[in-house]
């Protein structure tokens, strides 16, 4: 008898006295591809019932239909070979077959999980706002068959929560029907190209972005990608955030520019009157420089560790205040989880329509100087 033979006899059954709810392929015998699960439910398509397969891979969901017989083929497949456990769950009984790292096949039947079935409408898999493109092939994101390569996995979801932040900041912004970006430090790309393509091709917005880059082999290679997929209005240009001079900027980006180069960023967009500015600040070298030698009463600024946090914090502070100075609604929020870098923190600035309060929040800005013993900070300098 073969191993499957149990399992396929109550699938038969409950297919066809109507008791069938689910099943799960779990417990996968190699985690080298990335599929966690399988779940498998009836759909109704054109008035025809099929089994539905969900394969759960780590950064996406691929759905694939089958009727009864192709469905056993790949059990057939996938039980033992891929997966070592599989569970029918019916009106009736949970039926679990499971497969020993030997082969050795057990099956037990419990009291059933579910007491109805499950809707037989055809649910679309939640949609990555990344669609699998050339560009992220290009860009050595996905392998030449579209698939998300694993040690690019957490690259993949930065890029998509990325995504998701820019849309909801854009519906708080007052935009131009002509949205002008610019994306100063752009390194290569990946962020860059996401948006250009979510932008234009996926949400067809009227946009232009161009990428600030002071790397030449990185201007290169993204000038070339952007030719490569069809994006005219994506180009790179490679000069310092200093050298740049905009015409015009609706929106400005600057992730993980070191140091003061957020300052120079964050200026560009204030003079330009910017709708919507996205940093995303780091190293912080200007005020820890200041400080060097100056005792502090703070007993937090003892521990070298702590030090170094506080003073990125008083940093991006000042920076948010200075941008209400100048009219803007801040925010400081987490971008990714700290599990993927602590250099998380993203800071933006919404164009508002209110005059904002300049001599309070300068009181602000001068009594936080002054409690760290702080002479200035470099974004107060050049915008004056």
């Amino acid at each position: 008898m073969n191993d499957l033979t149990p399992f396929f006899e109550k699938l038969d059954a409950s297919y066809t006295n109507d008791t069938f709810v689910k099943i799960t392929l779990s417990k996968p015998a190699y985690k080298s591809d990335g599929l966690h699960n399988i779940y498998v439910r009836l759909v109704t398509i054109k008035e025809e019932r099929i089994l539905s397969f969900t394969y759960r891979y780590q950064t996406n969901d691929q759905v694939k239909n089958y009727s009864l017989e192709e469905a056993k083929n790949i059990f057939s497949e996938l039980l033992n070979q891929k997966f070592k456990v599989g569970i029918l769950f019916t009106l009736e009984e949970d039926f679990t077959i499971q497969f020993s790292k030997k082969g050795k096949v057990s099956t037990r039947t419990t009291h059933p999980s579910f007491k109805n079935k499950l809707p037989e409408t055809h649910d679309q898999p939640k949609k990555k706002r990344a669609e699998l493109g050339k560009y992220l092939n290009l860009l050595g994101i996905t392998d030449n068959e579209g698939i998300v390569i694993p040690k690019m996995a957490d690259k993949y979801k930065q890029i998509n929560k990325y995504l998701e932040i820019v849309e909801t900041l854009m519906k708080n912004a007052d935009l131009s029907k002509t949205i002008s970006i610019v994306d100063m430090g752009s390194g290569k790309g990946y962020l860059t190209f996401a948006l250009y393509d979510y932008l234009a091709n996926q949400r067809k917005r009227e946009v232009t972005i161009k990428g600030i880059e002071l790397r030449e082999d990185l201007v290169d290679f993204c000038n070339k990608t952007a030719a490569a997929c069809g994006f005219e209005g994506l180009s790179f240009v490679r000069q310092t955030i200093q050298e740049y001079k905009p015409k015009k900027i609706d929106i400005l980006i600057a992730l993980h520019a070191c140091d003061t180069a957020t300052d120079d960023a964050l200026s560009k967009a204030i003079k330009a009157n910017a709708a919507l500015i996205i940093t995303a600040p780091c190293c912080h070298k200007q005020i820890r420089q200041q400080l060097k030698g100056k005792e502090q009463e703070n007993p937090i600024l003892k521990y070298g560790i702590f030090k170094e946090r506080q003073y990125e914090m008083i940093t991006d502070t000042i920076r948010a205040l200075i941008l209400e100075k100048n009219q803007y609604q801040s925010k400081v929020f987490e971008f990714i989880s700290n599990e993927h870098t602590r250099k998380n923190v993203m800071l933006v600035g919404i164009k508002s329509s209110k005059d904002p309060d300049t001599k309070m929040i300068s009181n602000k800005i001068e009594k936080l100087k002054a409690e760290y013993k702080i002479e200035s900070h470099y974004l107060e300098k050049i915008l004056t």
